[in-house]
């Protein structure tokens, strides 16, 4: 099977290079049974990554300690579930299962458009191509995941601990479908322009497979939060920590794209802003697996020195000036075609909401890359901390919030002051109570009040769109209350899926405002002794202790309460595993809509005899992972086609293959 993996790579490789190049010619000489056959490469290249994967997933089931990537990241006594997770948990796997993910999203955009864009595809087809192919290089020549050992050891090291997680079978492939999946909407980018289709043909298809990979990587920055969070046992779960930083990018342009496309479609407008969105949505995602495959940052979360980094920067630099240059030489036929006739309009809202995200990512940026260029200028890498980031970042952030609950009030083209006066009474209105009843509640901290103000205009104003939506329909076609709020739901799903995402970034402020209000402290507790944290009561009862093939596990057991009445037992673990020589916190977390109650286990002495903890109250956190689950909702009800998108896809798009412009 080792061997079968093996030669699989070397003939993706072949297949990979044969599409790109037939995919080229055929797009430019118009040479639709060449275009066909690149196509086939593609389905071909994805077939034979399949095997590829299959034959290292059975290495690492069976436990052949032969294959150097089986030992350094199995062991006999790892279970089922974890062997199957380590195909990502090294290196060579994980640009391995990077690639196969890849040839899946070709396969697929190949299989849904075959009777579609057909002026297009050689291009898309070329775009996946072109990035399977540097990475079928690099499984051949720098990063092989099936090279073997001059000895068969005993036993292999085992799966790094931080990666000995529930949450690390789902959190890694979540961001590896949606950073991969941006080359589809890259694709069909640079499709219009070398094609020069430079209209709106292009958009759809990038807009509906933005969706997909945005969804996904949402999912995985949710999913990371989360593991972050009960994992690494510092009480949060967003550090600005670089790798988190690399992947929120793409997802940040990725959201300027999906929003400013719809200014072109409405109005003809933000053409080259769109090209350039979808451009740099995917290299960043090449920049982020740069950063984190090379060692060039240090990071909890990245892989340790490699020969790839130079390989990625090489990559990442064609890739970068190819489309730059690209974009550049149609620029002209990129021309808008309107201007913006006021700033009180939902075009000028699209624009400004997308610098403002644009303005975050630029910070984000800075921020990452900062350690580097200092490092490269004076010889000192200085570290960028959190407080940079959430300086900058909470104005913005906050600025993005407002808007979101704005833009949508504004109309096309020029809004009047008396419409929009009256669009944002009632949210204002709301804004206010809440923010006197705050005010009388004793909240003070002027960050947390602008922020939940904030969150309840934009909440109150996304809901009352919905209302009059509803209101209106029951108007006009007679209905009753339910049943017009499900077919105004369910035949404009894209906008009202829109809605129910906006809501999600509601409840993420929500969350994210809590943190103001974190309790800290570190209490040091004999056996039976009991102390106070806020408003809880954390009493320390015993230490167990429990060993297996694995770890060595400590774990406290601490009863809760809160105005005298029992809550729960919470048991945070202190783990050691003699393998690598490495200790990790198992936190325990007692979770409720209004705050959660954090413990770690600091350490211990005498046998458990007294313990250390590090405890604290988290006030609205259950929030954060609501709106994500929200915006993930909302994200898929828009994504999923419309009655109009259906009978196009029955109807087919069938158009002739013709030559780039100019050629």
């Amino acid at each position: 099977m080792v061997d079968i993996g093996y030669v699989a790579l070397c003939l993706a490789l072949i297949a990979s290079g044969w599409a790109l190049v037939a995919a080229v010619i055929g797009g430019q000489r118009g040479q639709a049974a060449l275009g066909r056959s690149a196509e086939n490469g593609l389905l071909g290249f994805s077939a034979l990554l399949t095997v590829a994967v299959g034959a290292l997933w059975y290495a690492l089931l069976q436990g052949d300690f032969r294959v150097q990537y089986v030992a350094e990241n199995t062991n006999r006594s790892m279970s089922v579930a974890y062997r199957i997770a380590a195909l990502w948990g090294g290196q060579s796997g994980s640009l391995l299962f990077w690639n196969w993910i890849l040839s899946l999203y070709g396969a697929a955009v190949v299989i849904v458009n075959r009777h579609r864009y057909r002026a297009l595809m050689p291009y898309v087809v070329a775009a996946v191509a072109l990035t399977g192919l540097f990475f079928s290089l690099l499984h051949v020549f720098a990063s092989n995941p099936f090279r073997r050992l001059p000895f068969l050891p005993e036993d292999g090291r085992g799966l790094n601990p931080l990666l000995q997680h529930p949450l690390m079978s789902i959190h890694p492939p979540m961001l590896y479908l949606g950073m991969v999946g941006m080359v589809v909407p890259y694709g069909f980018a640079i499709a219009a322009l070398v094609s020069g289709r430079l209209h709106n043909e292009w958009l759809a298809p990038a807009r509906r497979w933005m969706l997909i990979p945005w969804c996904f990587l949402g999912i995985g920055l949710l999913l990371g939060g989360k593991w972050a969070y009960v994992v690494l046992g510092w009480g949060g779960y967003w550090g600005w920590d670089p790798v988190e930083n690399s992947s929120l990018m793409p997802w940040l342009a990725g959201t300027a794209f999906l929003h400013s496309l719809m200014v072109q479609e409405r109005k003809g407008m933000l053409k080259r802003w769109n090209m350039a969105m979808a451009i740099l949505a995917y290299v960043l995602c090449i920049m982020g697996t740069f950063l984190t495959r090379s060692g060039v940052i240090s990071s909890v979360h990245a892989f340790a020195q490699s020969n790839v980094g130079p390989f990625f920067a090489v990559f990442l630099t064609v890739l970068t000036t190819g489309s730059v240059v690209l974009l550049i030489a149609r620029t002209r036929g990129l021309r808008s075609e309107a201007r913006m006739e006021s700033l009180a309009s939902r075009e000028t809202a699209f624009l400004l909401n997308n610098w403002i995200l644009l303005g975050v990512l630029f910070a984000v940026l800075w921020g990452t890359l900062f350690p580097l260029v200092s490092e490269w200028l004076s010889g000192t890498k200085v570290t960028v901390g959190p407080p940079f980031f959430n300086q900058v970042n909470t104005p913005i952030g906050l600025g993005l919030l407002l808007l979101t609950g704005v833009g949508p009030l504004l109309a096309w083209g020029r809004t009047s002051g008396g419409g929009l006066g009256r669009a944002l009474a009632v949210p204002a209105g709301v804004g206010a109570v809440l923010a006197i009843g705050l005010l009388l509640a004793g909240v003070r901290d002027p960050w947390a009040l602008l922020s939940l103000t904030l969150c309840a205009v934009t909440g109150s104003a996304t809901l009352l769109e919905f209302y009059r939506g509803v209101k209106a329909r029951q108007q006009t076609a007679s209905e009753a209350w339910l049943t017009a709020a499900r077919r105004l739901t369910w035949r404009h799903r894209r906008r009202y899926g829109g809605y129910l995402v906006h809501l999600g970034v509601v409840l993420l402020f929500v969350g994210f405002t809590g943190k103001l209000f974190t309790e800290e402290q570190e209490v040091i507790l004999d056996r039976g002794e009991a102390a106070q944290v806020g408003a809880y009561t954390l009493r320390y009862e015993q230490l167990t202790e429990r060993q297996d093939a694995q770890r060595t596990t400590d774990a406290a057991v601490v009863s809760l309460w809160h105005g005298g009445q029992f809550m729960a037992t919470l048991l945070p673990e202190r783990r050691f595993y003699p393998a690598f020589d490495q200790g990790t916190t198992e936190v325990a977390i007692y979770s409720s809509l209004a705050r959660d109650v954090y413990v770690v286990l600091v350490g211990f002495s005498d046998g458990g005899g007294s313990a250390k903890f590090q405890v604290f109250v988290n006030p609205l956190v259950a929030w954060v992972w609501i709106g994500g689950v929200v915006m993930v909702l909302g994200t898929l009800w828009a994504v999923w086609p419309g009655e109009r998108e259906r009978r196009q896809g029955r109807a087919g798009l069938r158009q002739p293959v013709a030559p780039a412009a100019g050629s």
